[in-house]
């Protein structure tokens, strides 16, 4: 993982099929908090995005810039993010450049090559990892509220 105090690499990212963007550009000037996920659609990814969602109101209130990255493709995080709820992006790092640059690829989930941990970061206004989090096994969700707390305190 990238150390606290570290500029916070760049990526491109699909937001939607044949749509790339820099990560950095989904910023908009605000703090971020980047939730890497496995993957789309399994239950803790799922209860995970669907909990962000139902307390949207909080993140806006923090004024986070709040972004989902799994490897999936965008077809499948389009879908993911319509099922989900999510009014936030959940982008497509499908070519693993997010998922290298941050240092969170997992060489082997049951037998699933090259996904995303389940990993927090939250990038403050200037561009450097504020907060990092990572959970001991893909099954364990991130602490949201804390989250938002640090969110909260570099805003």
């Amino acid at each position: 993982m990238i150390e606290t105090g570290t500029p916070a690499p760049d990526a491109r990212v699909a937001v939607a099929p044949r749509e790339w963007v820099s990560l950095r550009d989904l910023f908009d000037g605000r703090p971020a908090v980047l939730l890497f996920f496995p993957l789309a659609f399994s239950s803790t990814c799922t209860a995970e995005m669907g909990a962000i969602a139902e307390d949207w109101a909080a993140w806006q209130a923090v004024d986070a810039a709040v972004i989902g990255l799994s490897i999936d493709s965008p077809y499948v995080n389009a879908k993911f993010a319509e099922s989900t709820g999510a009014p936030f992006p959940i982008v497509s790092d499908f070519n693993r450049e997010a998922t290298r640059a941050y240092d969170v690829l997992r060489p082997d989930l049951g037998g699933l090559k090259d996904v995303s941990e389940r990993v927090v970061y939250v990038i403050d206004r200037d561009g450097r990892v504020a907060w990092s989090w990572q959970g001991e096994h893909p099954g364990v969700m991130p602490p949201l509220a804390a989250v938002l707390e640090v969110v909260d305190g570099i805003r």
